[in-house]
């Protein structure tokens, strides 16, 4: 029996933006099978008046527990309910390149319609990973403390955690314009109009638009539209990845609203809580989507980005901590710089020294180290501990380190940034002091009467 040719109309229950309706499944009558995930549409009484899509999220013997989209009100426990036997679908071509669509899947940006090209399901399985090739290329980001001290591997899923106030929307679109990826697709979720203009504005002024696909669901929007919408990026991303061959890097902001969507349906489907308001199915949401990262043997790849937001920078509270168990490492977003300690990439031994240069591991150690050592001689500064001469060149050390590697508005590439690494040691020790091998300090190391002056503002760090 055609779906089309079904209404059901046994309301149970209106509870928030849950409805429940009586439908029979396929072992009790002739009726069409209604599966998790499918959509139907909800009609006033009668087909007139009000209607809105909404998501089977629960199927109980005879009921069957829907998500409307646009909200309950305006409907009555006298509504019928039309299933469509398939899940949420999104356009998937090359059409889409350039625009912006909403969390339903409808374009918002005033461009052409897009109704006859090909439309996919969403919300797959992702990829054996017995059968995935194993990350070997970098993603240059032109971000310091990304490609020198944490890179970014094709097929890691990542994310970037941070607090309120902090600018990881600019940073994110920072790093959506400067990666060397073939396709970008944006995910924004929970978004304010003015982080939505950030995004959209940065990728325009520098031209990247053609190569990007936004999907944004706004703070105004519908909350059900909020779990649809990493669904949506990461199907579209698959698309370009396996039947386009092209390197696609996902851009999500903010996972922890999509979280709090999560527990704000459960509440609603009177789901006990785990943890904090949490479901228990809280690490099985969140891997569901990570795990679509993935370099496709013969095909493109898939990389994900987040960001994770810390209420009151606590990195154990459910969703980072959650996040910390799936992802291959974490970068700390504080005061506007990229924490190195915290700050992880799991996947960075299979690019550095393989794809970039020689000098690359041993040189980021060193820096690393001498930062720490920075760090703990402004602790005796702070408490007035005599300084010898050591813990100055320290303090110079850490000082120019922050200024020229740490921010996020510093852009240089990665062979620059070798370059002004060991530059900046050279100021401000003598090679004896440096614990790199001999033969990197003979190749690298400036000489005396090669080192200028590198400020904050030299060329090197070209400074947005």
């Amino acid at each position: 029996m055609s779906y089309q040719n079904v209404i059901y109309s046994g309301i149970l229950e209106i509870v928030g933006d849950i409805l429940k309706v009586r439908a029979l499944s396929s072992q009790r009558s002739n009726d069409p099978l209604i599966c998790h995930g499918d959509l139907a549409v909800v009609r006033s009484a009668g087909g007139g008046g009000a209607a809105s899509l909404a998501q089977v999220l629960k199927i109980e013997d005879e009921c069957v527990s829907l998500q409307v989209f646009s909200g309950t009100k305006g409907f009555s426990t006298r509504a019928e309910v039309q299933f469509l036997g398939h899940p949420p679908q999104v356009i998937s071509s090359s059409n889409m390149l350039g625009r912006v669509l909403r969390g339903t899947g409808e374009f918002i940006d005033g461009g052409p319609d897009l109704a006859h090209d090909p439309r996919i399901d969403i919300g797959g399985p992702s990829v054996n990973p017995a059968r995935r090739v194993m990350a070997s290329r970098m993603i240059r980001t032109d971000v310091p403390m990304i490609d020198a001290f944490n890179c970014l591997v094709e097929s890691q899923k990542i994310p970037i955690f941070s607090v309120a106030g902090e600018p990881y929307n600019q940073f994110l679109a920072q790093i959506g314009i400067q990666a060397d990826a073939d396709v970008v697709v944006f995910g924004g979720l929970g978004l304010i109009f003015d982080d939505f203009h950030i995004f959209r504005r940065a990728f325009a002024d520098a031209g990247v638009t053609p190569r990007t696909v936004m999907f944004v669901n706004f703070a105004s929007d519908p909350i059900v539209e909020r779990l649809l919408v990493p669904d949506m990026v990461l199907a579209v991303a698959e698309r370009f990845a396996v039947e386009q061959k092209k390197r696609v890097l996902v851009l999500l902001t903010d996972m922890t609203a999509f979280a709090d969507a999560l527990k704000e349906v459960g509440i609603g489907m009177e789901k006990v809580p785990s943890n904090r308001g949490y479901m228990g199915d809280l690490y099985s949401q969140l891997a569901r989507r990570y795990e679509k990262a993935c370099d496709f043997p013969g095909g493109g790849s898939v990389t994900i980005l987040t960001v994770t937001t810390m209420p009151g920078g606590d990195v154990t509270h459910p969703v980072p901590d959650n996040t910390g168990y799936i992802t291959e490492g974490q970068f700390y977003l504080h005061n506007g710089m990229i924490d190195p300690f915290g700050s992880l990439s799991r996947l960075k031994q299979h690019v550095i020294g393989k794809v970039t240069r020689e000098d690359h591991g041993p040189l980021t150690n060193a820096m690393i180290r001498m930062y720490a050592n920075a760090c703990d001689a402004e602790q005796k500064l702070a408490m007035a501990f005599d300084m010898t001469d050591y813990d100055r060149q320290l303090l110079k050390f850490g000082n120019l380190f922050r200024e020229r590697f740490m921010r996020i508005e510093v852009s240089m590439p990665l062979e620059k940034t070798l370059d002004l690494g060991w530059q900046t040691l050279a100021e401000c020790f003598a090679p004896e002091q440096v614990i790199i091998r001999q033969d990197l300090i003979d190749k690298y190391f400036p000489q005396p009467h090669a080192a200028p002056a590198v400020g904050p503002d030299h060329d090197q760090a070209r400074v947005q």
